[in-house]
């Protein structure tokens, strides 16, 4: 359930791929094309290419392609959904969802939205010009005890809520449950609404796209428990799917390849204070699946920055499964003992710097760890931390990651790996790995399209460029038949089973869209009818070279010699000499391509008959009698 496929279509016509590019690049016309500097990687000379016509992109050195939802999508690193509506607000659409439920409740999370967005910018203003008591403690805590200046407070748009029952819903003028939904309002058990924070330090939590979803409220030194609170699940709000300070670091964490993972907003605030900008935090929970699911849209590498025992004490089970099912690299910073990320960052930021730079492989980390407070200078003492490691590294699905480590205990424990390897073995590591994971683990690969093969060229591209761009002219000439290159076919199968070029694109595989899209922004350079012929040419000399074979290993060759003598002259005829009558030469390109079809059904024998006609081939059934 989604927004209705033709508002997409409506959006994607209403929006001006050029005008929206040129918001984050120069773009300049180059004949039919816009021609500019790709913003999805580093170049020093144009290679990016916009179709304004059709409203698609292809980049020559990346190969980044799509349109204008998915340029939004992956300049702003949002969803589909988010992209669209994006553009939809830009160019003035309502969107329709296919079903009233979701719509309600697109309806409701924009609410939602807009009342966060409100509260939000009230809290800030009690901390930032307040008078009340417990607001001039909240800025000299800030201050004083946090070194944040105002230019923090405004970035990440800092609160204050006053310590009263009901403040934030007398201020709002909102209905009550407007802010209970929102999660800042709550039902007593008088039946009266009271706000949900209450004497606290606000600190906003903003989705990927920089919207409003919630909270976390710190009390000051001596305030009332828990030191945390957070908002409580909404509509918009999901603990477990957001990380604080995304909506900052998105950038950062792509140009750097890596996210920073720390445990609290303090942490985030210092850690970007201590130029480490792509660092996000979890929102009062634990790393969870959900999150993993997020950050891979912006990054493979994640860098741990807890403190040294919340680091240690992770589910190691779920790091790993979480490395090979999204191909991740999950790191741990080796932060001094005790210490804290966000005093660490104002304390020493070279020294944070350096343990996020050189963070180790999580189970490197925890075999590190191991070892510095094992007693390694005595035999018993080495045979207890060679005990220990060894539950650890065995842990770890791979075998390959395993023998590694292995030999590192070895080395460090004085004992022989292959003393190591027997010790207490458990089960197998396939064993383990499939009651680990279940069935779903069972992976299947499959080669890329075309694997192998040499690119697509010539006749079959330019072929497939005319169909992208002069649809009408190439409307009942072209067959699957016609194509040879397994992945020309597929992109040709992807066309002609599709409304339009976008929902070709839009369902098509990565290879098979990634040539779409090139070719969209790749102007034709032939003459329809040119390249029609060589396409029919090149198919009709394969049938040739086939028949031959056929006729050679057939029990009574002689039917053939009739059919490959027409199938010549058909060749012949498609390339009429100067003043030669081109009529007939349509006729035998139209005769030629209907035998190939025919002959291509897998009931047909090897001489089906073509159509009727002066250059029809008799079928070799018919030679025969």
């Amino acid at each position: 359930m989604g927004i209705v496929d033709e508002d997409i279509a409506r959006v994607r016509a209403a929006t001006d791929l050029v005008g929206i590019a040129s918001e984050h690049m120069a773009l300049r016309k180059v004949g039919l094309q816009w021609s500019g500097l790709c913003p999805f990687h580093s170049e020093k000379s144009p290679s990016f290419s916009v179709n304004a016509e059709l409203g698609v992109y292809y980049c020559f050195g990346c190969q980044a392609s799509g349109d204008a939802i998915s340029f939004v999508r992956e300049l702003e690193h949002l969803d589909f959904a988010d992209a669209v509506e994006r553009l939809a607000a830009k160019a003035g659409i309502t969107l329709r969802y296919d079903d009233a439920a979701t719509g309600r409740n697109q309806v409701r999370r924009a609410r939602i939205h807009d009342t966060l967005e409100a509260a939000i910018a009230w809290y800030h203003d009690q901390l930032r010009v307040g008078t009340s008591r417990d607001a001039n403690a909240a800025r000299h805590y800030l201050r004083h005890e946090r070194g944040y200046q105002s230019e923090i407070v405004l970035k990440y748009r800092l609160g204050w809520a006053p310590d009263g029952w009901d403040q934030l819903l007398r201020a709002m003028r909102l209905p009550p449950q407007a802010l209970v939904d929102a999660g800042l309002a709550v039902l007593n058990d008088r039946g009266r609404h009271n706000d949900f924070f209450r004497a606290r330090l606000l600190f906003p939590i903003f989705d990927a796209s920089g919207r409003p979803v919630g909270a976390g409220g710190r009390t000051l030194p001596g305030g009332h428990p828990p030191k945390y609170k957070n908002t409580a699940g909404t509509a918009v709000y999901d603990k477990s799917q957001v990380l604080y300070g995304l909506n900052w670091a998105k950038r950062d964490v792509v140009e750097r390849s890596r996210i920073v993972i720390c445990e609290g907003y303090t942490d985030v605030i210092g850690l970007h204070g201590a130029g480490i900008s792509e660092a996000v935090a979890t929102c009062g929970t634990a790393l969870a699946e959900g999150h993993i699911k997020l950050l891979t849209r912006f990054a493979r590498r994640v860098v741990l920055a807890y403190d040294a025992d919340g680091a240690g004490q992770a589910a190691a089970e779920h790091f790993y499964e979480w490395e090979r099912r999204y191909d991740l690299d999950i790191r741990v910073a080796a932060l001094p003992a005790g210490a804290d990320p966000a005093d660490l960052a104002r304390t020493d930021p070279d020294a944070l710097q350096s343990a996020i730079d050189d963070a180790r492989p999580y189970l490197g980390f925890r075999l590190a760890r191991l070892f510095a407070s094992a007693d390694l200078a005595t035999p018993e003492g080495r045979a207890r931390a060679a005990t220990a490691a060894m539950a650890l590294v065995r842990e770890h699905p791979s075998e390959l990651v395993q023998d590694q480590y292995l030999m590192e205990i070895a080395d460090r424990c004085r004992l022989s790996p292959d003393r190591l390897r027997t010790m207490d073995a458990p089960a197998p590591a396939d064993e383990i790995r499939s009651t680990r994971r279940g069935p779903a683990a069972v992976e299947r690969t499959q080669a890329p399209l075309g694997a192998g093969a040499p690119a697509v060229g010539g006749a079959e591209l330019e072929a497939l460029r005319l169909a992208v761009h002069r649809p009408e002219q190439m409307a009942g000439r072209l067959e699957r038949v016609l194509f040879a290159h397994p992945l020309a076919l597929a992109v040709y199968d992807s066309l002609a089973g599709a409304s339009t070029l976008h929902e070709a694109i839009e369902w098509a595989d990565p290879r098979i869209a990634d040539l779409l899209q090139r070719l969209a922004v790749e102007p034709p350079e032939e003459d329809v009818d040119d390249v029609i012929v060589r396409l029919v040419e090149r198919a009709g000399k394969r049938a040739l070279a086939e028949l031959g074979a056929e006729a050679r290993v057939a029990s009574d060759p002689g039917p053939y010699a009739p059919l490959n003598a027409w199938l010549k002259l058909a060749l012949e005829m498609l390339r009429p000499p100067e003043g030669g009558d081109p009529q007939a030469a349509r006729e035998a390109e139209v005769a030629l391509v209907d035998w190939l079809v025919a002959r291509g059904k897998p009931d047909a024998d090897p001489g089906a008959a073509g159509p009727p006609g002066d250059i029809a081939p008799p079928s070799t059934a018919q030679q025969a009698s």
